[in-house]
């Protein structure tokens, strides 16, 4: 018997166990694949933590007007500071009346600091008069350090906004109603041009805001819980706003001088829109030509924390949210100026029990061409009428008598 001995040939080749040039190209782009199929979600994960963040910062300052409210019976004043008859603007010796009111609620969200430095004398370097008084210069006075202060609390980390021409920056205002009429006065009809003088005749100014300011904060007035009759759940105080980015956003540089003699923006409230104010190619910026008449670069919305001016610390609810800012004078006079944000599809507002809501671009908001409500409007616009502009105005007003039926 013969036993074989085979051999196999020695060109016998070894298995190979890496990848081809194709299979790595594939690879790759299954990776490639999956990447963009994760990022956008990885982003809105991002977004809804910033959202989240925004929503707590709103939830500490409204736990801070509680806390002031249980300590002084009142509502911090939208409008409040000191005055001095006669005193040239610029002089610093008052800050006109114009304090925001988170420059009062400093203490009750953990800037006891800030506060300190306000409500007592502050040395002033080269100035006069050296020191600067009590509860601080003027608003837009860039030397006064607690006005340069930027405060976490008091920003939304979506918003990307930091740095000049801003001074401390906020990210939420004060809601003073659905009408833009007296929202800069109030029922002292503080108007100073030059020199300070206040109006020896105030019966007027309290009749017009009697009618017009239907707001939980009325500008230079005291309010408090008890005057919220429509009940603090259905009640907005304070929202979000956007800060200027100097980029012409109508949402966040106002589009000024549009009275021209008569209160047109109160009258027609989408009169910015009616003019064709806005560029046709992207209608959510204003038009490169002139007009529209804009604002300085330094008076941009929410850039001053501690002024209530109109474009700095305050909103109405007659436009809905992330409308255009439409003012008939200066960017610190009346107009229309909405809540705004830098989230998709609508804004943060904190209501008058504490409680925080998100409402959307769409809120129902009645006849945005309607008038509004003031002492001489007639009709839907006559005073004590509930508010011409839907849902949205509803929860700006404190005692329209509107109900509301539905759970935001």
């Amino acid at each position: 018997m013969k036993i074989f001995n085979l051999k196999f040939p020695s060109v016998a080749r070894r298995r190979s166990f890496g990848f081809t040039l194709v299979e790595l190209l594939v690879v790759i782009a299954i990776i490639g694949v999956l990447v963009g199929l994760l990022l956008p979600a990885v982003q809105a994960a991002r977004e809804a933590a910033r959202r989240m963040s925004c929503s707590n910062n709103l939830k500490q300052l409204g736990l801070a007007v509680h806390n002031y409210h249980s300590a002084y019976n009142q509502l911090p004043m939208h409008g409040g500071g000191t005055w001095a008859d006669g005193a040239p603007i610029g002089s610093n010796r008052t800050n006109r009346m114009d304090l925001s009111i988170w420059v009062g609620l400093t203490p009750f969200f953990e800037q006891q600091a800030v506060w300190e430095q306000v409500v007592n004398p502050l040395a002033n370097p080269g100035g006069t008069p050296n020191p600067y008084p009590a509860m601080g210069a003027e608003t837009n006075n860039d030397d006064y350090g607690p006005w340069t202060i930027e405060m976490p609390t008091l920003r939304c980390p979506s918003d990307p906004g930091q740095g000049l021409p801003a001074f401390g920056r906020t990210n939420y205002a004060a809601c003073v109603g659905d009408s833009s009429h007296y929202m800069d006065r109030g029922a002292l009809g503080i108007d100073a041009d030059v020199t300070l003088v206040l109006d020896t005749n105030l019966s007027p100014h309290a009749q017009q805001t009697r009618a017009a300011c239907r707001g939980a904060f009325v500008s230079h007035q005291k309010t408090a819980f008890r005057d919220i009759l429509d009940g603090l759940a259905n009640t907005i105080i304070a929202g979000e706003i956007a800060t200027d980015l100097g980029d012409r956003d109508i949402r966040t540089i106002p589009a000024i001088n549009n009275d021209n003699g008569t209160e047109f923006v109160r009258d027609e409230p989408d009169l910015c829109i009616h003019e064709g104010l806005t560029d046709p190619a992207r209608p959510q910026f204003w038009s490169a030509g002139s007009p529209p008449d804009l604002a300085p670069s330094d008076q941009g919305r929410g850039y001053r924390w501690a002024s209530s001016s109109a474009v700095y610390g305050a909103f109405n609810t007659t436009l809905p949210p992330n409308r255009e800012l439409c003012f008939g004078e200066t960017a610190d006079s009346h107009g229309l100026a909405s809540a705004s944000s830098r989230h998709q599809g609508g804004v943060h507002v904190l209501m008058g029990d504490g409680a925080v809501k998100f409402l959307t671009d769409s809120i129902e908001a009645g006849d945005v061409h309607h008038g509004n409500v003031w002492l001489s409007g007639v009709d839907e616009s006559a005073p004590g009428s509930i508010s011409p502009y839907g849902l949205w105005g509803a929860l700006g007003t404190r005692a329209s008598r509107e109900t509301i039926s539905a759970e935001l």
